[in-house]
């Protein structure tokens, strides 16, 4: 009788040790792990992502500049391929098998049950064939999505590029962002990526077990929509675009030009530039790496990056903070004896002036009535030189200068418009005088502005004393909303009656036997300034800056080219061209003058790789940081103008 309990107790505890691993094990397969949920999910139900179209770019007059063609990811899910014609799927998607091995692996290290891409960017084309024949490969199905296309192959550096999120990216957007969705680079897909991306969706389709589609599940009532990013107007104009990279081809430089009642930039070019629809596709990395490492860096965005002694150009602002100052007005007159000669420092000017007034200092570009003005501004007002250098900075700050103007793209610089603490430290006493850093007052020495700040003046000429801040983008949306801060009318601290005598001179430049008159155009009254800036790296840099027409303005302009020599040779008729196809849509410059803007090649002659690589290390080292410091964007300085130093002639 008790062997018989004892028995019982025994099978009743075998019995109840099986329910409870039974009961464990299916509460670890329904509760813990998923594997065969998803794996049983995925043979009736797919989650397909529907990736959102971004945001098109228009141009100022609803030309297309940025638009989305369609492309197609094929993803796998690895727990699910079995039996298929590896072979044939290779041949479909133009891979080996040494590639199929690998993105399996790829894909199984991810999860075995979890669907992730196995091939990205299939064109058009590729899937047209790859759709006959998907049913065939079990595991695997195509998710569609767009990419970016550029119809006029224009603006690269303006417009930007895309690229797959990293994990920095998925962090930083608190989980918006999953693997394998795009992200805005740079340019103003950057800038205005949270409008432009949109936001994704979901389509929740039945399929069989051979991965054949059939139907919505549900009618589709679990789905969400995927809603398009807010297109986006740009300020530019495409045909002026065109034109600009046109005439900048085989150039280092930037053109930018502004509409300067809104502050619109109508060109932004930064030269050499590069096709955008390189960035797009599966060659996009090779692309990537042979534009970073091109000598003449296409990747940098000239217009807001570099830095330059602006040269001559700065008398304008120079004659405009002076009048302000009170130190001259319209009236005031200095003797040019063909150069600046006070207490032992020397300027040398491009030709004898004579007596000289304001007016006629703009027109001729006269070096020597601008170290008088220096002159005046620093040692003659009655404080200490250090003190009075910063007031003449104050005003060059409102200037827009020595600091970012805002601009919508990343990446924008200030230029360097240093203190006078700069210079105390640098002299070791604070008893300097305007002879130290003399060259500054004709825009030499340790002054450096962006293109886009150079264009900015002018639109503040042009204005007679304001600004709006320079911007790219016009309208946002169906709605083209504009942004609050580039409505915001900014003033430059000169007041309006000291522009008169300053654009009077800039229009006898132009119009009256200056500086510029080779590049006038007929039936336009252009106020122009040359300037051609002192470069110790090489030739000079070409400058010209302009704003037409002289009432009612429609365009400032600054065209800055690297290494070209006079400003009135080459900056001078590229303004010309573009300033008169904009207000004219005509170009009646000379032909000779344009064939010769249009074929020269002033690119730097630099060093091919084949036969760099026969140099040892050190060698390549040095001749790499030659040619870098040949095309720099930021102008090295040399050491700064001492007591009695002589400056160098600045040609027109």
């Amino acid at each position: 009788m008790n062997s018989f309990f004892e028995r019982k107790f025994v099978i009743q505890g075998i019995f109840i040790a099986i329910a409870l691993v039974i009961v464990a094990r299916l509460f670890y397969l329904q509760i813990i792990d998923d594997s065969f949920l998803l794996s049983a999910n995925n043979n009736v139900l797919r989650k397909v992502i529907v990736y959102p179209a971004r945001g098109i770019i228009l141009d100022r007059n609803g030309k297309v500049i940025v638009q989305n063609e369609p492309v197609y990811d094929l993803l796998v899910t690895p727990r699910e391929v079995k039996d298929i014609d590896t072979a044939l799927l290779c041949q479909l998607i133009h891979i080996d098998m040494e590639g199929f091995k690998s993105r399996i692996a790829k894909a199984r290290a991810h999860s075995p049950y979890r669907a992730s891409p196995f091939e990205k960017l299939i064109s058009s084309e590729t899937y047209a064939r790859l759709q006959e024949h998907l049913h065939k490969f079990r595991g695997f199905y195509v998710q569609n999505r767009t990419v970016r296309s550029y119809p006029d192959s224009i603006a690269a550096q303006f417009l930007g590029y895309i690229q797959e999120v990293n994990d920095k990216d998925i962090e930083r957007s608190n989980g918006f962002y999953k693997p394998g969705d795009y992200i805005g680079a740079s340019g103003v897909e950057r800038s205005y990526e949270e409008l432009l991306r949109g936001s994704r969706g979901v389509k929740n389709l039945m399929v069989d077990a051979l991965n054949r589609p059939k139907g919505v599940f549900m009618e589709g009532k679990y789905d969400t929509l995927a809603v398009s990013g807010d297109g986006l107007v740009s300020s530019l104009d495409i045909e002026l675009q065109i034109l600009a990279e046109q005439l900048m081809r085989n150039k280092l430089g930037s053109v930018v030009a502004i509409e300067p009642s809104t502050g619109e930039i109508l060109t932004f070019v930064s030269s050499p530039s590069y096709d955008p629809n390189l960035m797009v596709g599966k060659d996009r990395g090779n692309n990537y790496m042979d534009l970073l490492n091109d000598p003449t860096k296409p990747m940098f965005i000239r217009p807001i990056q570099a830095s330059y002694p602006p040269g001559s150009v700065f008398k304008v602002v120079a004659a405009l903070t002076a009048q302000q100052a009170g130190v001259i007005d319209q009236n005031t007159v200095f003797f040019c004896p063909h150069g600046y000669f006070v207490n032992g420092a020397r300027m040398a000017c491009t030709h004898y002036d004579g007596p000289t007034s304001l007016i006629k200092s703009i027109q001729m570009s006269c070096n020597t009535y601008y170290g008088h003005v220096y002159a005046r501004m620093l040692d003659s007002r009655g404080m200490p030189t250090p003190q009075a250098y910063d007031l003449w900075r104050e005003g060059l700050l409102k200037f827009g200068l020595g600091h970012p103007l805002g601009i919508d793209l990343p990446g924008e610089k200030g230029g360097n418009v240093y203190p006078s603490t700069y210079f105390t430290k640098r002299f070791k006493s604070d008893k300097w005088k305007s002879t130290y850093n003399i060259s500054q007052s004709i825009g030499q020495g340790e002054l450096g502005i962006t293109p886009l700040q150079m264009a900015n003046v002018m639109a503040i000429v042009a204005n007679r004393g304001f600004y709006y801040r320079p911007h790219l983008i016009k309208g946002i949306g169906e709605k083209k909303i504009v942004k609050e801060e580039f409505t915001e009318k900014i003033h430059a601290g000169v007041d309006a009656k000291y522009y008169e005598p300053v654009i009077e001179g800039m229009s006898r430049a132009v119009n009256m036997g200056g500086t510029a008159a080779s590049v006038r155009i007929a039936g336009i009254e252009m106020c122009g300034k040359t300037g051609t800036v002192q470069n110790p790296h090489g030739k000079n840099h070409a400058v010209f800056f302009a704003f037409a027409p002289r009432e009612n303005p429609k365009i400032a302009i600054a065209v800055f080219i690297e290494n070209a020599g006079y400003g009135g040779t080459w900056a001078g008729p590229i303004a010309s061209m573009l300033i008169e196809k904009y207000i004219n849509d005509t170009i009646t410059l000379p032909k000779y003058i344009q064939d010769r803007i249009y074929n020269e090649n002033l690119l730097p002659k630099v060093e091919k790789k084949e036969s760099a690589i026969k140099k040892n290390p050190t060698t390549i080292k040095k001749d790499s940081g030659k040619v870098q410091k040949q095309i720099a964007q930021t102008t090295d300085k040399k050491e700064l103008l001492v007591h009695h130093s002589q400056v160098r002639r600045t040609h027109e």
